[in-house]
């Protein structure tokens, strides 16, 4: 059993490796590829400043690399392994990494005759009295000087793209920008006599002198952070193990769209969706086995074909008609509204005592009571869908055990009813009431996105489907990342479980 498991834990490596490189390149093959929506956040402005500010986001996220690439860099932060200089984590539980280096101007060879060399700076060293907080300071101060030098470059070069532009346009030259409207430097380089003839040569130069001018602040900004950054402001992430390999917990980013970490956004999100289905599960299972289990014992009877036929009534009930309706009539005030519309809890629950109790203005019904009374219809719409196929499921099974053979002995040597139904029957009937348990735990994390959404659930469910309008790159493939572990997880729990239900099952 512990070979098996131990091959099933390695095979979920490569497993998942697959998952979210298929998930990432989905990404990067849909309409503006990854980042769009951060390309678009900007709305309506002039086309050299959304020039200027899509060229700034390409290089604080890496979007102008190939996808592949881009998965690489993602997947070796998500990784407890990792490789190169150690992350730091700052008082907000952020991952610092060490400074990325300002690219390359495209063409100097135009306008200098060597590209300058990045600058010799002392290595920096903290006062013994500066505390954590000076230290995060001075980083983060210096580490805007960078942002800014940098985003003057970006600027820059976006400038010299223009004027490029504009003159290939006029001379008639084609080929010059890819399929996602850039410049191609190298078919520029081979029609520079055409742009030293033009009109415009005296502002591409102008322009050219100013991207140099720019990259070397940039360059002086990087070297005085990399020598803060050598110093240590922050504790290192994980533990070193072997020269430049390090052990840590996976990063898995901040959010493109929510500016905040993603594990933050998880943590909230995650709770909620937790109780819903811990809530709603339960209700299900204590409902649906009994049923299935009386159903087959009565199998034929009028119990059986009623409570059939009320299940799979219930199961055909669209879940977004119901909670529609659960909103426009039992939330509504012009109907019955007995419950909330939508949220967890009361605008003034802050003020609620935990449980009820008889306050200045009468009673009250407490912070606990307020949030059973909130999550009754999302759990409504939760639960009556699934009671269906477990009963079934548990009907069927019982009644292909309640004609085996060792059912029929049992009988015949005067066993009790009872026994043969609860310590036989049903034992044997749990395989596919496991397999069906264990998909519970990835839904859980999964949340139901479309309950969610009607009851304004800020769950993990409305979450997800946040970051797939809106292609966050980072909360999307964290999300997929959690899922799919977690699905992986069951599963191996459900062969576990197997063994432990029927013992003709091995996996030595």
């Amino acid at each position: 059993m512990a070979t098996y498991i131990l091959r099933r834990l390695l095979l979920m490596i490569p497993t998942l490796i697959g998952i979210t490189f298929l998930v990432f390149m989905i990404i990067a093959l849909a309409p503006g590829g990854i980042g769009a929506a951060l390309r678009q956040s900007g709305g309506q402005m002039e086309a050299n400043s959304a020039a200027i500010r899509e060229a700034y986001l390409e290089d604080r996220y890496g979007l102008d690399d190939p996808a592949p690439v881009q998965y690489m860099r993602w997947l070796g932060r998500v990784s407890p392994i990792k490789f190169g200089t150690r992350d730091q984590i700052d008082p907000t539980g952020e991952f610092i990494r060490s400074p990325k280096l300002p690219k390359e101007p495209p063409l100097w060879e135009w306008f200098i005759d060597e590209l300058p060399e990045y600058p010799e700076v002392e290595q920096y060293t903290f006062a013994p009295d500066d505390n954590e907080e000076r230290k995060a300071r001075l980083y983060r101060r210096q580490g805007t000087a960078y942002a800014q030098a940098r985003a003057g470059a970006i600027g820059a070069k976006a400038n010299l793209d223009s004027l490029l532009g504009f003159v290939a346009g006029e001379a008639g030259l084609r080929n010059i920008r890819n399929s996602k409207g850039k410049i191609k430097y190298e078919n520029i380089e081979a029609n520079k006599s055409v742009f030293e003839n033009s009109g415009s040569w005296n502002e591409i130069q102008a322009a050219g002198d100013q991207l140099i001018e720019n990259y070397k602040i940039a360059q002086q900004e990087w070297a005085n952070l990399k020598s803060i950054f050598d110093a240590k402001p922050f504790p290192e992430a994980g533990v070193g193990l072997v020269g430049s390999v390090s052990l840590s917990s996976p990063d898995f980013g901040r959010s493109f769209t929510k500016s905040r970490p993603v594990v933050d956004l998880i943590k909230e999100a995650l709770p909620i969706t937790i109780m819903l289905n811990l809530i709603a599960v339960p209700i299900i299972y204590f409902i649906a086995i009994p049923c299935g289990m009386l159903a087959a014992v009565k199998s034929g009877s009028l119990f059986d074909r009623l409570s059939g036929a009320f299940f799979i009534g219930l199961w055909s009930f669209p879940i977004p008609l119901a909670g529609v309706l659960a909103i426009g009539y039992l939330a509504s005030d012009e109907y019955f509204g007995m419950f909330p519309v939508a949220g967890l809890h009361d605008g003034n629950a802050d003020t609620f005592t935990y449980l009820p109790s008889n306050g200045p203005d009468g009673w009250e019904r407490g912070y606990l009571l307020d949030l059973v009374w909130h999550v009754c219809l999302p759990v409504l719409c939760l639960v009556y869908g699934g009671f269906a196929v477990l009963s079934k499921q548990t009907r069927a099974a019982m009644l292909d055990n309640f004609n085996m053979d060792y059912v029929r002995t049992a009988k015949a040597k005067g066993v009790a009813s009872r026994n043969i139904i609860f310590a036989h029957v049903f034992r044997n009937s749990l395989l596919p009431l496991i397999t069906m348990f264990v998909s519970i735990f990835p839904a859980m994390l999964a949340g139901s996105v479309v309950i969610e959404q009607i009851f304004t659930v800020p769950g993990m469910g409305r979450l997800t489907l946040e970051s797939i309008n809106l292609r966050d790159r980072e909360l999307l493939l964290a999300n997929t990342m959690m899922i799919s572990a977690v699905n992986l997880l069951a599963l191996l729990l459900a062969d576990i479980l197997y063994a432990f239900a029927d013992p003709r099952i091995s996996f030595k």
